[in-house]
Parts: structure tokens; sequence; C-alpha cells
């Protein structure tokens, strides 16, 4: 039997007794079961409010969950080749992992348009990655050791129209 249910028998049974409302007694026992009335329709109101936002909660918390994976992307470094023993979320100094606000700092642009970005490897082992404004440019400088590494766009005539990029 409910909460609800119980107040309501309750009342019933001081209706089935014919209490004298007049009387000391029947006006306790008539506050007694008005009160319990009261507390009873109040806690059901607390409990489907309690349940609506649970319920909200649970979808917050699933949204939530989408967001981060959508920022985090846990796959972005399962093949990490530091040393660091971690989920390469580091700043390991022989390793550097950008993520994209870093090269929106290089001026790089990830907007809606398709921007190809290019990948270099210097001579002293630092994996460098540009853009075609940077290869139109025609070089550029290590950020780790300092030489200028120039690019040069040549078209492949025997191909169908393929570039092939040298340094």
């Amino acid at each position: 039997m409910t909460i609800s249910e119980k107040a309501a028998y309750l009342k019933g049974l001081m209706d089935g007794l014919k209490l004298d409302t007049e009387k000391p007694e029947g006006q306790m026992i008539s506050a007694i079961v008005d009160l319990l009335g009261d507390v009873t329709r109040r806690l059901t109101d607390v409990e489907e409010t309690t349940i609506a936002i649970s319920d909200e909660l649970d979808e917050i918390e699933e949204d939530l969950d989408a967001i981060e994976d959508f920022i985090m992307d846990e796959d972005d470094y399962d093949d990490c080749d530091c040393d660091c023993d971690c989920d390469c979320d580091c700043d390991d100094d022989d390793e550097e992992y950008f993520d994209d606000d870093d090269f929106e700092d290089e001026g790089f642009d990830f907007g809606d348009e398709e921007t190809t970005i290019y990948e270099v490897k210097c001579a002293c082992g630092e994996v460098i990655d540009f853009d075609e404004e940077t290869l139109e440019k025609g070089s550029m400088t290590c950020p780790n050791c300092g030489e200028t590494l120039e690019f040069v766009v040549e078209d492949d005539e025997d191909e169908d129209d393929e570039d092939t990029l040298s340094f």
C-alpha cells in the first residue's frame, strides 16, 4: 500500500467511526488525518519532481559524455611513440603533440573549408606539419634546429596533373 493509499484509508476509518468532531478527541484525530493527507500530497509532489530532475540529469550526463568523446577523441594518441608511459597528452621534450588550437595560433584555419596539411621530416628528425600557404611561400624554418627548408612544387608531366613536392 502506498503512502497516499494509507492516508486515504485512515481518512475512511475516521469517517467510518463517525467521530464527533465537536469533542476535543475527535478534533485532534481529524486534524491528524488532515495533516497526514497534506504531508502525503507534498511528499508525492517531491517524489515526482525528484524523478523528473533525475531523468533530466541523466540526459545531461549523456550529452556531456558525447561532447567529451567528441572533444577528447580518445583514439588520437593510441599509436604514441614517446617514452612517457601516459595516455599521451604529454609535453615530453622529444615529442610535441598539437591540437587544432595550436595550428590556429600559427595561422592555420580549420574552418568549414578543407585545408590540406603537409608533413615533412627535417634532417634533425623533427616532423613538421604545414599548410598550402606555407608551401606557396616556398620555404620555412625548422622550429627545432633552425634550418631553412625550401619546397619546390613540380608538375609531373608523366602522371595526369599530379604535383610532386620536394625539398
